[in-house]
C-alpha cells in the first residue's frame, strides 16, 4: 500500500507559475500509474494529468493543456506536476492519486485506489 503527501501549494498571482510534488513512501513507486486532480469549492474533482509507471506516457486535462506538465522520478519516489500561466479558475485543492498493477494514463477518478490529503493552490489577480 502507498502513502501519497502532496506539496508545493501556496498562493501565487495570474500568470505566475508553482511546482506541486507528490512523495510516494510504503511500496514500489514505478509499479504505480499516477495522476493529479483538482477539486474547487462546489465542483467535482477534475482531471488535470496523468503519467504511466515509466513516465513516457503523459495525459493532461483540456484545462491544463499547454500550461502545466506531470512529470516524475522513479529513483525519488516523487510525481511533479508543473503548473505555468495560471489563471483565477486554477484556484482549487490538487490531489495526486495512484493505481497499482496497471500501466498506462487515467482520466476518471475511479480509476485510482490510493489518494493524498491535497494540496490547496489560490490564484490571486
Amino acid at each position: 500500500q502507498v502513502q501519497l503527501v502532496e506539496s508545493g501549494g501556496g498562493l501565487v498571482q495570474a500568470g505566475g507559475s508553482l511546482r506541486l510534488s507528490c512523495a510516494a513512501s510504503g511500496s514500489i513507486f514505478s509499479s504505480y500509474s499516477m495522476g493529479w486532480f483538482r477539486q474547487a469549492p462546489g465542483k467535482e474533482r477534475e482531471f488535470v494529468a496523468a503519467i504511466s509507471q515509466s513516465g513516457r506516457v503523459t495525459s493532461n486535462g483540456e484545462s491544463v493543456k499547454g500550461r502545466f506538465t506531470i512529470s516524475r522520478d522513479n529513483a525519488k519516489n516523487t510525481m511533479y506536476l508543473q503548473m505555468n500561466s495560471l489563471k483565477l479558475e486554477d484556484t482549487a485543492a490538487y490531489y495526486c492519486a495512484a493505481v497499482r498493477g496497471r500501466d498506462g494514463v487515467y482520466s476518471s477518478t475511479r480509476a485510482y485506489d490510493y489518494w493524498g490529503q491535497g494540496t490547496q493552490v489560490t490564484v490571486s489577480s
